[in-house]
């Protein structure tokens, strides 16, 4: 981008900068103090943005394991990312925390991403690798309650053909 700079710093404190922009990509969930970010960003940019993963509702791929693995194992609801990142995660919340954060002007506008798998193995392979929320519970499990979870999520899904399924997530913004 010509003329542009690129300055990086912690959510919580962009030290003396001022900028024209602050960008924050699918980062507020991993940030301690979210309204303390938020403030941060008003604080030295002009223009405020983000764009976040809807955990709560608009990730169906991810409500669908949750839902299931909460169905055999209750205690996995306490690594759901939905109700972890409700206070982050959705139109009001975001448009809440950028007026509270003195911001002007502010528009919530929802992505809609299809996520479209050929079959159900193609679906489930994600949930074995280990990273993120969801893969790094599953292989907590002893196998056979892995097993129940997988075949809970195959009598929930279409039985053949691709998988059609949306992921959400909702963009920012505001003047200060």
């Amino acid at each position: 981008m010509r003329g542009a700079t690129f300055d990086v710093g912690t959510a919580l404190d962009l030290g003396e900068r001022q900028a024209d922009v602050v960008v924050s990509g699918l980062v507020l969930t991993f940030v301690p103090d979210v309204p303390r970010a938020v403030a941060e960003f008003a604080r030295v940019g002009s223009y405020v943005g983000s764009y976040v993963w809807d955990y709560t509702t608009g990730m169906q791929m991810m409500r669908y394991f949750w839902d299931a693995a909460t169905d055999v194992d209750p205690a996995a609801a306490s690594h759901d990312e939905g109700p972890r990142f409700a206070a982050v995660s959705g139109r009001d919340p975001l448009r809440d925390l950028w007026t509270g954060a003195g911001l002007r002007d502010v528009e919530v506008t929802g992505i809609v991403v299809p996520t479209v798998f050929r079959d159900f193995d193609d679906f489930w392979e994600p949930f074995l690798g280990g990273t993120g929320a969801a893969p790094a519970y599953a292989a907590t499990l002893p196998p056979e309650q892995l097993a129940e979870v997988r075949d809970l999520l195959r009598s929930r899904l279409p039985a053949e053909g691709p998988i059609e399924l949306t992921a959400r997530a909702w963009a920012v913004r505001g003047t200060r």
